[in-house]
């Protein structure tokens, strides 16, 4: 009688951690790691994006296009004017946020989450829409959103899931 109502409530919560489309729901931990492997990425976008910013404001000042305000360097300029610094990080982080919507619509996963067979989707097993991609990449929080995971261990929603009516799934591993 114990195992029999023992195998009831483990198969009661296997069923919670199940989405509709028949995968788990991804936990803290493998969410962790794609967020570390995709901040490195992230990273690697922002720099990139800062890097051609930064040469297309240089030829701007260079080609007197832009004051360079007396300063002999278009680094000084920038970083002597909030309007320069607010555009130029703003373009950025642009970046970066199209680099997680893009791959979230297009396939659902980044790279990181590719690394570690994941996939966010809408509640019903579809791809999420550039406009869903956008509401999530807001409530993530930088990646802080899932530590709600941590402390709801029957549903395993992050807090850009709830908002956003999405879901992190694991993948069947491809042999």
């Amino acid at each position: 009688m114990v195992n029999q109502t023992a195998n009831d409530n483990s198969a009661t919560n296997q069923v919670s951690y199940m989405s509709q489309s028949g995968h788990p729901r991804a936990g803290f931990r493998r969410r962790f790691g794609s967020w570390v492997y995709d901040v490195l990425i992230a990273i690697a976008v922002y720099m990139c994006a800062g890097a051609v910013s930064f040469g297309i404001f240089g030829a701007l000042v260079s080609a007197g296009v832009i004051d360079s305000q007396g300063y002999s360097h278009p680094i000084d300029v920038q970083q002597h004017s909030l309007i320069w610094s607010l555009l130029i990080y703003l373009w950025n982080l642009g970046w970066v946020s199209f680099f997680f919507i893009y791959f979230w619509a297009r396939s659902g996963q980044t790279i990181g989450m590719r690394a570690w067979r994941l996939r966010v989707q809408n509640r019903d097993g579809s791809l999420i829409s550039k406009t869903t991609g956008i509401k999530r990449l807001i409530f993530t929080l930088l990646g802080l959103g899932n530590l709600l995971v941590i402390f709801d261990r029957k549903n395993k929603l992050a807090l850009q899931d709830r908002y956003s009516d999405t879901e992190v799934v694991v993948l069947p591993t491809v042999k």
